[in-house]
């Protein structure tokens, strides 16, 4: 079966890009836009432009092309044929959701690991196991994973992380504060914070 890759937008929030194989996810990446801020000018937070319009981040996997969605809704685009859609619209509907402030399910989500090393995929389960208006820090996270004295590496798997929002990294903070968000900053992280009613 082939990899697929459907590009969305979510009005106030930003593009996303889902590979998946079947119903199983091989990378899920989002580009914030800013949340209006004084100049209102819907800049993207981070630097870093949505990845993998080639190939999923394994680079071994043959994949289809998609369009940008558009539109004043959540959207959706694929040209991977009307039978390889309904995961990946059902997903993109959960995401929208999510990003509405609605208390959805994402833990469920079939994730693909086997690019993991056992300490990678111990602290994305732990991770994953993170109640939405939680939060954990990098050391405990991984003596939750098994691996006390790693929060560090935590830190570097949370700023590689493959699966944004399905493995909620923005739920890891630092022991004295925020702690850090990959490329993408901490305006995202108190923002995705404060839509699951953690004051950061």
């Amino acid at each position: 079966m082939r990899a697929t890759l459907t590009r969305y937008s979510v009005p106030g929030w930003g593009d996303g890009e889902l590979w998946m194989r079947g119903r199983v996810v091989l990378a899920h990446d989002f580009s914030y836009l800013d949340s209006g801020g004084t100049d209102g000018g819907g800049d993207r937070f981070g630097p870093r432009p949505l990845e993998g319009a080639a190939s999923p981040p394994t680079g071994t996997l043959v994949a289809e092309s998609s369009q940008r969605g558009h539109g004043s809704a959540p959207t959706s685009h694929q040209e991977n044929g009307p039978d390889l859609g309904d995961a990946a619209e059902d997903l993109v509907g959960r995401l929208a959701h999510y990003l509405a402030g609605i208390d959805v399910p994402l833990g469920d989500v079939e994730l693909d690991f086997s690019w993991a090393t056992p300490f990678q995929h111990a602290v994305a389960d732990e991770l994953r196991r993170i109640p939405r208006g939680e939060v954990v820090t990098y050391g405990e996270l991984a003596a939750l994973a098994g691996y006390p004295g790693a929060a560090r590496a935590v830190g570097s798997f949370c700023a590689h992380n493959r699966f944004a929002l399905l493995v909620p990294c923005h739920r890891v903070v630092g022991a004295g504060g925020l702690g850090g968000y990959g490329a993408t900053g901490l305006a995202v992280k108190r923002r995705l914070l404060a839509l699951e009613g953690v004051a950061p």
